[in-house]
């Protein structure tokens, strides 16, 4: 592709940009009934968390790395046309079950009074139940039963969306457009999905080498650029092996990617393990962040190397050493395998708790991690690796870290 507006071709080129999004009234909108549906373990307090997350923009900034923000990306996409602006409200409305009817016309109506700007911040917040004047419907609105009834929103906050690296995940010059897991985030890719077809950076200029329009599921936390043709996914609780399958057929068969190799690594399927990059991170071209609990006691785990035959098609080996297959499709003589909290029984699963593994690599050997994991900040500093911690008590509540937070759209090249 000509001029492509992303350039993604490892883990650790310098980042020069970077895709986030600031904790808003999304957060506030969580309360301990809905928590669970929401993928939250406690409830941030914003003001806290958007200091936290200030922090970390002007952390990135500090070292030469440009911020965009999804939201005014989306602001900017939906402002092109007013079609464009409608065509979004419907298919946001559809896809929480709102197709046509008196519901479906009122929040219309309701998201069409706010300016762009409000109207998108609107969406990430949720639409409560006692915001729309009762005046404006019939019956049918009083008339929900069930769980619909007790729902006090219309449509839900998107409280995970601070968590920009899942929704889309950028790979060489292209990106997947996620269909995310659990619905308290699907929502969340459409507005990548609008920017990328739509604002004036990206439309025409990225390859999206899968869109969200899949009924298996993928998130950006499990793909990991290891180098210009190597990816390393996680099979996980977030990411299926069908996924996997289909985007390296995808990646083995396009003209525009040089990708040939895909390596799945299947790791725990759980809320502390949800997905690759909270137990394995690329911090230099021979150095990676582990979490040991991801191997047996033998140390060795399920790999499969997938390469595509002389016709395109797939072909799988399977491998149980972690170390050792990164050696062979990196082409590397050595490795170094830092380890989470320094493998202690209890401080490693603390820390990887509390995103420990889960470091954001700006340059070479050089990385953004969260202060709280002391421990595993001292093992990278052993290990020669440059470690810019920023503040993490309320960010940290939502389960991510600093990789978490970035979705990188433009790396030097190695």
């Amino acid at each position: 592709m000509e001029n492509p507006a992303i350039n993604v071709n490892s883990e650790i080129g310098k980042l020069k940009t970077v895709l986030l999004k600031r904790p808003g009234a999304e957060v506030e909108n969580i309360t301990p009934d809905t928590m669970e549906n929401l993928l939250f373990d406690d409830i941030p307090y914003l003001k806290i968390a958007q200091e936290e997350h200030d922090y970390f923009a002007e952390t990135l900034r500090k070292n030469g790395v440009e911020t965009l923000y999804i939201d005014d990306l989306a602001v900017e996409a939906l402002g092109q046309s007013s079609e464009i602006r409608q065509e979004f409200i419907k298919q946001y409305l559809s896809e929480h079950g709102y197709e046509a009817g008196v519901t479906h016309d009122v929040l219309q109506e309701y998201l069409n009074s706010f300016d762009l700007h409000d109207m998108v911040t609107k969406l990430y917040s949720g639409i409560r139940r006692n915001e729309i004047d009762l005046d404006l419907k019939n019956e049918t609105l009083h008339d929900l039963a069930g769980s619909d009834a007790n729902d006090p929103f219309l449509l839900d906050p998107l409280p995970n969306a601070y968590f920009t690296r899942d929704p889309q995940a950028s790979i060489g010059s292209g990106i997947t457009i996620n269909h995310m897991t659990f619905k308290a985030r699907q929502p969340e890719s459409l507005f990548t999905e609008f920017v990328m077809k739509y604002h004036p950076r990206f439309a025409g200029h990225v390859n999206v080498w899968r869109d969200r329009n899949h009924s298996t599921r993928i998130e950006g936390g499990d793909e990991l650029v290891l180098n210009d043709h190597v990816l390393a996914i996680g099979v996980s609780q977030r990411t299926s092996s069908k996924s996997i399958e289909g985007l390296a057929q995808e990646l083995f068969t396009n003209n525009d990617s040089h990708f040939d190799t895909v390596v799945a690594i299947e790791i725990p399927h759980n809320h502390a393990m949800m997905h690759l990059d909270t137990v394995f991170t690329m911090v230099n071209k021979d150095q990676f962040t582990v979490f040991p609990g991801i191997m047996d006691e033998a140390g060795k785990m399920n790999i499969f190397v997938m390469t595509p035959d002389e016709n395109g098609k797939i072909k799988m080996e399977h491998h149980t050493d972690l170390g050792e297959t990164l050696k062979q499709v990196l082409h590397l003589s050595e490795l170094d395998l830092i380890m989470t909290g320094n493998a202690d029984d209890i401080v490693a699963p603390r820390e990887q708790w509390n995103d420990g593994s889960n470091t954001l690599t700006i340059a070479p050997g050089e990385v953004v991690t969260y202060n709280r994991n002391y421990v595993s900040n001292e093992m990278l500093r052993e290990h020669d690796i440059l470690v810019h911690e920023v503040i993490s008590s309320e960010l940290s509540r939502g389960r991510g870290g600093p990789r978490c937070m970035s979705q990188p759209l433009w790396r030097e090249d190695l």
